[in-house]
């Protein structure tokens, strides 16, 4: 088992996903305290679906699965906000958390077993043909970077749970199944 981290939390009303991107605004203090605190040890941040409270004011209530988000790139809106462009990367499980006095939320986390690199089975081969319909009518900026990622178990399930229009309560379900071949069948129900 590996050891425990502790990760600046983010509590958000969205699930983000292993290799997917999500824009963020950022302006309360505590958080933007907490990406100059991370961009300087050059570490991340963990981003957690809400389960309890609201984006802004008092501290939220996280769920307890998330995913580390690292910075793609930032700028400063208009508006005098920094708006971030933000890239998941590994998934975890928060084992505890404590509240800063400036209202961050501190995880105590153990970082979930990589995916393995398994191919799809048969029964999930539509899952890919459907996720080639929908990066077609997407754009490229979906794609895989090589054709082979589409046989591929794991990111083939994450596409789809970027891609696909569903609950962000299924996201989190997803997120917390660390069975690549688990995670395929739970979308395959979930497909009319």
């Amino acid at each position: 088992m590996s050891a425990v981290a502790t990760l600046p939390l983010f509590p958000l009303h969205a699930v983000l996903l292993p290799g997917a991107s999500i824009g963020l605004r950022v302006f309360e203090r505590r958080y933007l305290d907490m990406l100059r605190d991370s961009s300087r040890d050059g570490g991340g941040f963990g981003l957690c679906l809400i389960l309890q409270g609201d984006e802004v004011g008092a501290p939220a209530v996280p769920a307890a699965f998330g995913v580390e988000a690292r910075v793609d790139d930032f700028d400063m809106g208009s508006d005098g906000v920094l708006q971030l462009r933000l890239r998941g990367a590994r998934r975890f499980h928060v084992e505890q958390t404590r509240v800063r006095d400036n209202g961050l939320v501190v995880g105590e986390v153990r970082w979930c077993a990589p995916d393995t690199d398994d191919e799809l089975r048969p029964q999930h081969a539509l899952l890919s043909t459907l996720l080639q319909h929908i990066i077609e009518q997407a754009g490229e900026d979906y794609a895989p970077a090589t054709p082979g990622l589409l046989d591929q178990a794991s990111w083939v399930g994450w596409q789809l749970a970027q891609l696909l229009p569903l609950e962000e309560s299924q996201r989190l379900q997803l997120l917390q199944i660390d069975d690549v071949h688990a995670r395929l069948d739970l979308l395959l129900g979930w497909i009319p």
